[in-house]
């Protein structure tokens, strides 16, 4: 934002230089995302090639209708998501005020069936420490399976926690105004934030709730 309080900042020299710059931002930043959780899911390939009966094992004491939900409830949130940025586009800044909220209110329910989901772990020893108990296979791998699990689903968890927190942002700047159909590049960059983190979920899916059903 400019000085004034216009939605122009004062570094760029219209808004079509400011939209360029802010979405080749969000793209570099995606860059270094993938990197990330592409580092996550070699490690994970690696060690379920060496343990594929342990992973498999695991992987069968997964909540997969928690699962399946949570990839629902996800898909429904990117449907929101191209709606708000549709209505941004023309300008109906009540319609993307809804959209937005809804999106929300999404992941935020993802959010809380994830936590479910780890208190069901908890109380059945499976978060891996000391307290790790597993029977049935070599007990090892299995909690390496879980230290994967709750890693690579709880930085998920994290980068939805701070899209809650982005699309906060551009609520509050849509309710003063300052979503046009000149200038709506804030919801654009956020929405292609939390379409990379809808996909990461839609590799999760699989890898880890549903490798013990393949099994």
């Amino acid at each position: 934002m400019s000085e004034t309080g216009g939605p122009l900042a004062h570094q760029f020299a219209d808004l079509a230089q400011q939209r360029e710059a802010s979405t080749l931002g969000m793209w570099t930043f995606l860059v270094t995302e993938v990197m990330f959780f592409g580092g996550l899911f070699a490690g994970y390939a690696v060690y379920r090639h060496a343990f594929p009966a342990e992973f498999m094992a695991g992987s069968r004491t997964l909540d997969v209708l928690l699962g399946s939900v949570n990839t629902v409830v996800l898909i429904c949130s990117s449907l929101t998501v191209v709606l708000a940025v549709h209505c941004a586009q023309l300008g109906q800044r009540r319609a993307v005020n809804a959209w937005i909220v809804a999106t929300m209110l999404l992941g935020a329910a993802f959010l809380a069936i994830k936590l479910v989901e780890y208190g069901h772990k908890w109380h059945e020893h499976l978060v891996p420490g000391p307290g790790f108990l597993f029977e049935g296979a070599n007990e090892t791998p299995v909690r390496l399976f879980f230290g994967f699990y709750f890693v690579m689903t709880g930085m998920h968890a994290v980068h939805m926690a701070v899209g809650i927190g982005l699309w906060a942002w551009v609520l509050a700047r849509s309710m003063r105004g300052l979503v046009t159909p000149e200038h709506h590049s804030h919801v654009e960059v956020v929405g292609l934030y939390w379409h990379f983190v809808d996909i990461v979920w839609i590799f999760l899916f699989p890898l880890l709730y549903l490798l013990g059903a393949h099994g």
